[in-house]
């Protein structure tokens, strides 16, 4: 359904690809969709597609270009590797950038939803990046390395009950921090949203999904926008 598009980060001019899915019947908004450290995968891409079948016109940025054009691997133990340690080297200023690149190239108004690695920079989104009008985060493991930046803007948060690499703890902890900010805990695992994985639970991903869009169309995100 989607296409490759090309955006320029202003920081320094790099050119990284994106999957672009136009918006289908009348456009609610722009999105920006964050990926996870897998890359711009088949999954990211069909997620990209449901929204855009929603009235979205979606945005995907392969945020580990730099590293290896076009990065995208499964979920075996060498390439989940390999993932984190493109995850872990990439600076959040240079992510914030190529967001704003992304976010530039959207009339508003602009969401941005991520996952995982992409959760966490959803949170940076929100904080840095103008233009952002919403963002929800689903399981950003690292969003406490950012708790000094607030959000700017309306942003909930979506966590698994039973993740073993985000305990509960640390959503407490967000939630002190920032007790306004919404935070909603689900019977599952990390990774819930996704089909491809062991973690997948689809009654807590339509319950997310649906409270995401709520989000959107709270904040702009009407049928007929330009």
């Amino acid at each position: 359904m989607g296409a490759e598009i090309s955006l320029e980060s202003p920081l320094d001019g790099f050119l990284l690809s994106a999957y672009r899915a136009d918006a289908q019947d009348a456009r609610r908004g722009g999105l920006v969709l964050i990926q996870e450290i897998f890359g711009v995968t088949q999954h990211i891409r069909t997620l990209a597609d449901g929204y855009a079948a929603d009235g979205y016109e979606t945005l995907a940025p392969s945020l580990f270009d730099r590293f290896e054009d076009h990065f995208e691997v499964g979920y075996d133990a060498a390439s989940v590797e390999k993932a984190r340690r493109f995850s872990e080297a990439t600076p959040w200023d240079q992510a914030a950038s190529d967001l704003d690149a992304a976010v530039a190239a959207l009339a508003p108004p602009v969401f941005v939803v991520g996952y995982c690695w992409g959760g966490t920079a959803a949170w940076l989104a929100a904080c840095r990046c103008p233009g952002v009008t919403a963002v929800s985060s689903f399981y950003g493991r690292r969003i406490p390395e950012l708790l000094a930046e607030a959000p700017r803007c309306p942003i909930i948060l979506h966590f698994g009950r039973r993740d073993a690499s985000i305990p509960t703890k640390m959503a407490e902890t967000i939630g002190a921090a920032y007790p306004d900010i919404p935070i909603h805990l689900y019977d599952a695992g990390h990774g819930f949203v996704s089909d491809r994985g062991p973690d997948y639970q689809p009654d807590a991903a339509r319950l997310a999904r649906l409270r995401t869009l709520q989000l959107f169309a709270l904040n702009g995100g009407g049928r007929g926008e330009i």
